[in-house]
């Protein structure tokens, strides 16, 4: 199973950094009983391996070398490609340039690097026969895109930053069989390759006779492309901690978040590094 990170943004929200995004430090995690800075990214790729992940692709920018750098070749016990967005296009762009390097038979996981969410193993809770979105509640739905279904969970329509939405449930992350996956790159491409966002494809292709469910499993959810958003990733992550492992956290790598008043102010350590 492929689990593909979408990493080739610049992060305007949260500049300047002296590093790409993907790796700000936020919380940290214990390596070998020695606690460590984590990267956020680190989070969803723990989320992916507990959800069945044994290979991970990297879309980065050409500028991002230090991600390279910082995760190698493996990651645990999944190993790691990379490949080149050349120019920040959108998520489905950046989503179909790892197209070559998945077979139709295959399963694919995606989520977004920057965020931090509960419960860890929510992509077990999704089937594998069919495009699903993992759910989550959050008050500012506007923000996100907002999935809507009936009552059977089956996706009416995915709202894509709508100022109104009619749903507070947004993807935090999807899981599909890689010819669905290399179906939408083809009607990505008949559409000239004009969806920038996920959602505004997905929608297309429903109307074509697609068909994706939503799963609620999600708990909790943060975007930490954000100065605020960072504070409530620490936070999430500190009261996660404190409520132990029935949180869905066991057997993670993420020990305790940050104090707020505990800053970072260089280059994370890479995940291997005995400094």
């Amino acid at each position: 199973m492929w689990g593909i990170v979408p990493a080739a943004g610049r992060g305007t929200r949260i500049q300047p950094l002296a590093f790409s995004k993907e790796l700000l430090p936020v919380g940290s995690r214990l390596d070998h009983g020695i606690e460590r800075p984590c990267a956020v990214s680190e989070y969803l790729v723990d989320r992916m391996i507990a959800g069945g992940a044994d290979k991970i692709c990297f879309v980065i920018a050409p500028g991002k070398s230090d991600i390279l750098q910082y995760y190698g070749g493996a990651y645990g016990d999944a190993s790691v490609a990379y490949v080149v967005q050349p120019s920040p296009a959108g998520l489905c762009d950046a989503l179909f340039r790892a197209t070559p390097l998945i077979g139709p038979d295959e399963s694919v996981l995606v989520g977004l690097p920057d965020t931090v969410w509960m419960p860890q193993d929510g992509f077990a809770a999704l089937p594998d026969d069919r495009l699903a979105f993992l759910l989550f509640p959050v008050e500012r739905p506007e923000y996100f895109d907002a999935v809507v279904t009936d009552d059977a969970g089956r996706v009416l329509t995915v709202e894509v930053k709508a100022p109104a939405p009619r749903t507070h449930w947004i993807w935090g992350g999807f899981k599909m069989p890689g010819r669905i996956l290399h179906e939408l790159k083809a009607l990505f491409e008949a559409r000239d390759g004009r969806d920038e966002y996920f959602g505004t494809l997905v929608n297309a292709w429903i109307a074509e006779g697609g068909m994706a469910v939503g799963v609620r499993a999600g708990t909790s959810y943060v975007d930490v492309g954000t100065l605020n958003g960072y504070r409530a990733a620490l936070g999430l992550l500190a009261e996660t901690a404190a409520n132990g492992p029935a949180n869905g956290l066991a057997g993670s790598r993420v020990a305790l978040g940050w104090p707020t008043g505990r800053p970072f102010a260089g280059l994370p350590l890479t995940p291997n590094s005995p400094e």
